[in-house]
């Protein structure tokens, strides 16, 4: 059997919008990797449950990326992490490493993607459905028309500079960040923007506010700002 590392995206919450081969591919899997611990803590694993149970039945390993800025630190974790999963490749087992969302999109997975890669092993990513594509059908408004442009932003690093971009703007995991965020948005131009907000997108407990002033500074890591320029 060939080794394999497969990146799958599950989507933003809603278990209807995995795909079909994110599915398939975790069923062949013989290890499925959570980035977080414990699994029932991981918002990729509950997706998946909800449509597979018998991932339960699984090898799971709880490989948690954590969160740090000293590049030295985060380096040695991301190598430990590699050698976990590359010691799976060499038994050569497919590996299943779940995302919430898109991989492709702020993943954590992209650091193992490109060691598997140079070291010459197997990896293939799945696209999943961007939590910003969901959370645009939750609020029933498209994200771009015509020449409009859009802006995927990480709002967890400094966003000050992005007050001036035109089109679209989309403030990923903006959950952390929400009272800074609010303020400057506040403070920049206001009238001249519609600003949409929506939590956990396509979950149980999803939350939708329109307006600035409803920003919930409270909501939670996984909300996605979309502050849209009003067309006058």
């Amino acid at each position: 059997m060939e080794s394999i590392l497969y990146g799958i995206g599950v989507g933003p919450g809603d278990p209807e919008l995995m795909t079909l081969k994110a599915l398939r591919c975790i069923r062949e899997s013989n290890v499925i990797i959570l980035p977080s611990k414990p699994k029932e803590e991981c918002y990729a694993y509950q997706i998946v449950k909800k449509v597979y149970p018998q991932i339960e039945e699984k090898e799971i390993a709880c490989l948690p990326f954590p969160m740090l800025k000293d590049k030295e630190k985060l380096m040695k974790a991301h190598n430990e992490i590699y050698d976990r999963i590359a010691g799976y490749l060499a038994e050569e087992k497919k590996v299943a490493f779940l995302t919430i969302g898109d991989p492709c999109v702020y993943s954590t997975y992209s650091y193992i993607h490109t060691r598997v890669a140079e070291k010459g092993g197997r990896a293939v990513i799945i696209n999943g459905v961007p939590s910003f594509c969901a959370a645009s059908a939750a609020l029933g408004i498209s994200l771009g028309d015509n020449k409009d442009e859009i802006h995927i932003i990480p709002a967890s690093y400094d966003i000050q500079h992005t007050l001036e971009l035109k089109g679209t703007r989309i403030y990923m995991k903006a959950g952390e960040k929400l009272a800074e965020l609010k303020k400057a948005l506040l403070e920049h131009e206001p009238e001249k923007y519609e600003v949409y907000a929506v939590s956990n997108c396509g979950m149980d407990n999803e939350k939708i506010t329109t307006g600035i002033s409803e920003l919930d500074e409270k909501s939670g890591y996984l909300t996605v700002v979309l502050v849209k320029e009003k067309k006058f």
